[in-house]
């Protein structure tokens, strides 16, 4: 359940109401565009209950794959319907839906009365009164709890991924100054954020571009030594010429999670070459060995794709038997999705959409059964657990091992002990499930 968020400067002025849709880059850019606005002293809320004639709809879109393209393009419709019937005033779409089909969008939804594309923040904002703020770093209205906060270091992507519309919606790698991210960090911490989950498109480019070296590392120590900030969690980082230094940081900062999400796509060497990943089967293997054995208590997130073009059966038994042996502690895994413009839009899209569900499906009972026997393990040990909210009769928290939304989560029951949303505590595991926790508070 997303936070609501209301600042209202006036109540006569027009309310404007953001929707977001997509991944975390996604939350973070809505939250920037709130933040400047409300900057600007405009009445903003995020994704409000109810509708006001006067709200400015502005649809932050996703244009990743099919589905999330068209949970974009139906949103865009449903609120087109409702300036159609009067119920607001005005449609304004922007995001990496619009980045991508700006003209095909503009032909066929005609009542949106602006697109705009990712990079085009300050178009928006002068488009409704308001100016873009560039001495603004950091101050952006969050709509995580505000006691962990998507926190983006790079923009854009360099890396030639076959099937990866990326490139195409947010353009050249980008990495912001060290200097900003940590005023950035700051600012949050100041204001209660304890929990800095850092987002890019691929962590592990920092600073090529802005340092000419990979320099990930350093901007881990100095966001290390932010005051307030508990735990910094890392996602999105990339095989291919990974940094082992930022497993030293890990090991020295007990701020830094043991925790790494490291989309690896496949294991086979002809999918993994023509998905034109830059690493093979055997430095893959032995890149999570090396982790591993470097970090030997991390636990490591990977997402798999099923039924790129070509996937043969031998393929994906090839896929199966490597998860079975190296048993991620977490995993997602989605359907190949045929990109117009990406490279392996050239081939025969030949794998059956139902095959590919198949595998999908396959690929999840195996890891459903691999993280039930880890949690297991965890029956009986104490865990730092950071609380996100309280639902019914639970307090539901996350270990450090835990990212927000995707991974496994831990059950209290606030009857028996209650801790404050936000808060870190200790918990006694007494049962486990496939992806869930259930424990008590103790003291130690």
């Amino acid at each position: 359940m997303k936070t609501k968020i209301n600042t209202m400067a006036n109540e006569a002025k027009p309310r404007i109401n953001v929707i977001t849709l997509g991944c975390s880059k996604n939350i973070h850019d809505s939250e920037v565009l709130m933040g400047q606005l409300r900057a600007n002293r405009m009445n903003v809320i995020h994704e409000a209950d109810t509708l006001r004639q006067d709200d400015i709809i502005v649809i932050n879109t996703c244009g990743f794959i099919d589905n999330a393209k068209q949970e974009s393009i139906d949103t865009i419709l449903q609120y087109s319907e409702l300036k159609e019937q009067g119920k607001i005033s005005k449609v304004i779409v922007i995001g990496c839906l619009s980045e991508r089909y700006k003209p095909e969008l503009e032909a066929e939804i005609k009542n949106v009365d602006s697109y705009f594309g990712t990079n085009d923040l300050p178009d928006l904002l002068s488009s409704i009164g308001a100016d873009y703020k560039y001495e603004l770093i950091g101050e952006r209205l969050l709509t995580t709890p505000s006691h962990f906060a998507y926190f983006k270091i790079a923009e854009g992507c360099n890396r030639p991924c076959s099937f990866c519309a990326i490139p195409l919606m947010r353009g050249k790698h980008v990495s912001k100054p060290i200097e900003d991210l940590v005023k950035e960090a700051k600012y949050l911490a100041k204001n209660g954020t304890k929990e800095l989950i850092l987002i890019a498109q691929d962590l592990t480019y920092y600073g090529l571009d802005l340092y000419s070296k990979r320099n990930l590392a350093d901007l881990l120590r100095k966001l290390s030594d932010v005051d307030g900030i508990e735990w910094i969690r890392l996602q999105y980082a990339y095989p291919s010429g990974f940094p082992m230094d930022i497993l030293d940081v890990m090991n020295e900062r007990s701020n830094i999670c043991n925790y790494l999400d490291m989309p690896l796509q496949h294991i086979s060497d002809s999918m993994l070459g023509s998905m034109r990943r830059g690493i093979t089967r055997q430095k893959t293997i032995d890149l999570v060995h090396a982790i591993r054995d470097k970090v030997p208590d991390i636990a490591l997130r990977t997402t798999l794709i099923c039924g790129y073009p070509g996937e043969t059966e031998k393929d994906f038994e090839e896929m199966k038997e490597w998860i079975t042996e190296t048993r991620f502690d977490r995993l997602g895994c989605f359907t190949y999705s045929h990109e117009e413009k990406t490279h392996a839009y050239e081939f025969h899209d030949d794998v059956p959409e139902k095959l590919k569900q198949d595998r999908v499906e396959t690929i999840m009972g195996i890891q459903q059964e691999i993280s039930f026997d880890k949690n297991q393990d965890k029956v009986g040990r104490i865990y730092k657990v950071l609380i996100d909210k309280k639902e019914g009769n639970y307090l539901i928290g996350r270990t450090e091992y835990d990212s927000p939304e995707v991974d496994n989560e831990v059950l209290i029951d606030s009857r028996i002990s209650y801790a404050s949303p936000g808060s870190f505590v200790k918990v006694k595991i007494d049962r486990a499930e496939d992806f869930d926790l259930y424990g008590q508070i103790v003291k130690i």
